[in-house]
């Protein structure tokens, strides 16, 4: 299976969109900025601009699944700014965020939205010392650039042309301070020359982009060595963590940091850094022994903070994968990205053949050429995991050395090829592969070795829950009707989505009943989400049939079952609507027990949330009373009935959200109920991340005599 991604297509209009990025993140002051895209039919949402901060730094969130928590993605499917004030803050609400940047800095995340959907977001960041609530400007600032930008992507797709998010994000540089003009260049580089002391300067990505000569001897190293390289990678005794770790704080924080470190054999060296919107300056000059914290440490036995960081994320991510097609998607949309292959192969052994499920950097028709392959075939995914060993080529040479027929895929040069070993079990393999030959220093290796082992355990986990939740689905289905009624002059659909873990089973049910005197839909939902509550939801189900087929009214009907889960005393208490529908008086009677009120969209479009008379939950008091109201129903209204799931959204008000339903309902720009019906569900996941399941019957008087 390949996780999905955008067909790219041409650029028209991106220069436009970064334009108003540059604009707002003028207006505004921040120091960073991330804009991202969501293409038609897509369900990542990938970044497309950013600012202020380097590609490296944004790699863990360059794609995200729309259903993911991060504060972009949540003031998407919220359609509201979203906003972050502290480290403390970002820690609490979105841990992996601030597992990946534990600096201080604020935050604020806005959705692109125009035409009744949702184009992408931007998030934007400031340093420590930012006020707390943005100005009256700087909010004019953010709504205008979210207004235009919503109004571009959307022009751009209905021209049929949609903005495609580009490969790797687009980088926007800051404008250089001073300008250009050749003379004051040339007097700053005479002035750093001079000084005794030494001065580099690196750009957001990390590089040194300068460096003056009594910095070079303070190096030790040749200055034209050390421009275009990060220092913490071209210097042996430079410890690449701390460097790394100051730098990022610097890039995220915009606030001056400082480290120390030995040059063999014993020269103690203070870096200095001082950043801005355009790179960082870093004054370095000799210190007191006594004044170290940092031992020297030789290049190729550290990863960088940047590597530990992404790990961390990962396994973040990995943590929340709840299905194997969960885990697959994480590993394909993060590794690449955060942690430099051009390809990743992803296969796990079944049925006694190695099966690819998620692949990256490569073609389908490639891949085919080893997707099912025996677990005894003499190739490195096979070998990796019947023996436990990674195996690491630094070389198409080295590569052709130990598998003289193996195949190459484009350019790639460098291969790693990781098991993937659970609880002392080989489950598959993980195969990266890389354009450029690699070293894979020791503890590169140690780190994809945790990689593999991370992924591993998740894969694991997913394949257990995908088992459970399978068994739960079936013993689900199979307490819901297989098929609802044809009714002549009836148009009706119907819809059931589980949003439980596991082996969770709700208590939702629907049912329409057809009997030669009248048509009854019910719709309820059992308190709970295990085998009791399942099973209890099937006696109910079983009632609420049997009742409507003696033709009893709503209210009756309501009234004897609820006197039956009184005498069942299963502890459990249930929600139910009934609607009687009179196809020849084109009118309905409704009866609720403690229910969400249903919806009518008229023909005309206008909709409205029925105001029924009250009745208690089912199972509290056996003597209860359940009024019946009656309104019309004509040909071509829609009535709408829905459990809970379909508009609860933890923190918001129920009312809210069930009037903001109405109004999706109104603008819903079909009269098809199947594809009315998936528009609501689709509505839903946009709103929130549910945690419950979610029952819809959509009913339909056909017009006609």
């Amino acid at each position: 299976m390949q996780s999905s991604s955008p067909a790219r297509g041409p650029r028209a209009g991106l220069e436009d969109v970064e334009a108003l990025m540059a604009e707002v993140m003028s207006g505004t002051g921040a120091s960073v900025g991330l804009l991202y895209l969501l293409p038609p039919g897509d369900r990542m949402v990938w970044l497309a601009l950013l600012s202020g901060v380097s590609r490296q730094i944004a790699a863990p969130w360059s794609r995200s699944a729309l259903a993911s928590s991060t504060p972009v993605t949540d003031a998407m499917r919220r359609r509201r700014a979203i906003r972050l004030d502290s480290q403390e803050e970002v820690a609490r609400r979105y841990p992996q965020v601030g597992l990946i940047l534990p600096y201080d800095f604020a935050l604020t995340a806005v959705p692109f939205v125009r035409g009744g959907r949702v184009w992408g977001g931007l998030a934007l960041l400031w340093p420590v010392g930012h006020p707390a609530h943005l100005s009256t400007r700087q909010r004019r600032a953010v709504t205008a650039c979210c207004r235009r930008t919503a109004r571009l992507l959307q022009q751009a797709a209905d021209r049929g042309d949609p903005l495609m998010p580009p490969e790797e994000p687009r980088y926007l540089p800051a404008a250089a301070p001073g300008g250009t003009d050749p003379a004051r260049a040339t007097a700053a580089l005479g002035f750093t020359e001079r000084l005794p002391v030494g001065c580099c300067a690196l750009d957001l990505e990390g590089r040194l982009t300068f460096i003056n000569a009594a910095g070079a001897e303070l190096l030790g190293a040749d200055a034209d060595s050390l421009v275009g390289r990060r220092p913490w990678e071209a210097l042996e005794w430079l410890p690449g963590p701390v460097g790394e770790e100051r730098y990022r704080a610097a890039v995220v924080t915009r606030r001056p940091t400082a480290f120390t470190a030995v040059r063999s054999p014993f020269t103690p060296l203070l870096f200095e850094l001082y950043p801005d919107g355009t790179g960082i300056s870093i004054h370095i000059s000799p210190t007191p022994r006594h004044t170290v914290t940092v031992r020297e440490a030789p290049s190729d036995e550290f990863v960088g903070a940047t590597g530990l960081y992404r790990l961390t994320h990962l396994a973040a991510a990995l943590a929340e994968a709840a299905t194997v097609e969960d885990v697959t998607g994480v590993v394909a949309e993060q590794i690449v990205p955060a942690f430099g292959p051009q390809g990743l192969v992803l296969m796990v052994a079944e049925e006694g053949r190695m099966q690819i499920i998620g692949h990256r950097g490569y073609s389908t028709e490639f891949l085919s050429r080893f997707d099912g392959t025996p677990l005894t075939a003499p190739t490195p995914p096979a070998h990796a995991r019947a023996t436990g060993d990674a195996a690491f080529y630094t070389s198409f040479a080295d590569f052709r050395r130990a598998y003289p027929d193996a195949l190459r895929f484009g350019t790639r040069n460098a291969w790693a090829f990781l098991p993937l070993t659970a609880s002392g079990r080989s489950i598959g393999s993980l195969v990266l592969s890389y354009d450029r030959p690699r070293p894979f220093h020791r503890a590169e290796r140690a780190l994809l070795a945790s990689l593999a082992a991370l992924i591993a355990q998740a894969l694991d986990r997913a394949r257990l829950y995908d088992t459970q939740h399978d068994l739960a689905h079936t013993l689900q289905t199979g307490l819901l009707p297989p098929a609802l009624p044809d009714v002549p002059g009836l148009d009706v659909a119907a819809r059931y989505q589980s949003a439980g873990h596991g082996m969770d089973i709700g208590g939702d049910f629907y049912d329409l009943i057809h009997t030669p005197t009248a048509t009854t839909a019910a719709i309820g939902d059992v308190q709970g989400h295990n085998t009791a509550a399942a099973a209890l939801m099937g006696q109910v189900r079983t009632a609420v049939h049997a009742h409507a087929a003696a033709g009893v009214s709503p209210g009756d009907l309501l009234a004897r079952t609820n006197r039956l889960l009184h005498d069942l005393d299963a502890g459990l208490f249930t929600s139910c609507l009934v609607a009687q529908l009179d196809l020849g008086r084109r009118r309905v009677r409704l009866a609720t027990a403690g229910h969400p009120p249903p919806l009518l969209r008229h023909p005309d479009g206008r909709t409205e949330v029925l105001s029924l008379p009250p009745g208690l939950l089912l199972g509290i008091d056996p003597d209860a009373d359940y009024p019946t109201a009656e309104i019309p129903l004509p040909p071509g209204a829609v009535l709408v009935l829905y459990t809970d799931g379909l508009v609860e959204i933890p923190g918001a008000d129920i009312d809210d959200t069930t009037a903001a339903l109405a109004r999706h309902l109104a603008r819903a720009g079909t009269d098809d109920l199947d594809q009315l019906a998936g528009s609501l569900l689709r509505n839903a996941e946009l709103s929130a991340r549910h945690h419950d399941d979610i029952a819809l019957l959509l009913i339909r008087i056909r017009p006609g005599p």
